[in-house]
């Protein structure tokens, strides 16, 4: 398998299972909701089981997403707009977070129909899945906007 390849779906799914759990964090503590923190970590837990249990071997062993981690060389390291290191609040930082979630989900689903488009379905139906919990959750967030996630110093 591309270790090209490897290394840009070990970075989506990271990027997915960060972003999850900032959302399930957000639910878990501000929110108190723990139906909504039990859906951000099934999905969470079920990208895991997807792309976590990948089949395949490279020089003989099995596959480890993280083998093909190469932090130092990558040209998007260091490119953070400086909207994504300001936050309003912690509306803001869900919302950003979910746009994570859904737009990583959606490049692990692409990719995956070049490995195992069982997987990529599967993937497509957690993404689905993320736009309903989104839309689900939409007043419990709204609630949110009046607590301020900003330390002052």
């Amino acid at each position: 398998m591309n270790k090209d390849l490897l290394r840009l779906i070990d970075a989506s799914f990271n990027r997915s299972r960060e972003g999850l759990r900032v959302c399930e964090d957000i639910a878990r503590f501000l929110l108190d909701s723990g139906p909504l923190t039990r859906q951000f970590k099934d999905i969470r837990h079920s990208v895991t089981a997807i792309v976590g249990g990948m089949p395949g071997k490279a020089a003989g062993k099995a596959v480890r997403l993280s083998d093909f981690r190469d932090v130092i060389r990558d040209v998007g390291r260091c490119s953070k707009k400086k909207s994504e290191m300001t936050r309003i609040d912690c509306r803001d930082i869900f919302a950003a977070n979910t746009e994570r979630v859904k737009e990583s989900l959606r490049v692990l689903e692409e990719f995956f129909k070049l490995i195992d488009r069982d997987r990529s379905k599967a993937l497509s139906r957690l993404r689905f899945r993320m736009y309903d919990i989104e839309k689900g959750s939409a007043k419990k967030i709204a609630a949110l906007s009046g607590i301020k996630c900003v330390l002052k110093g």
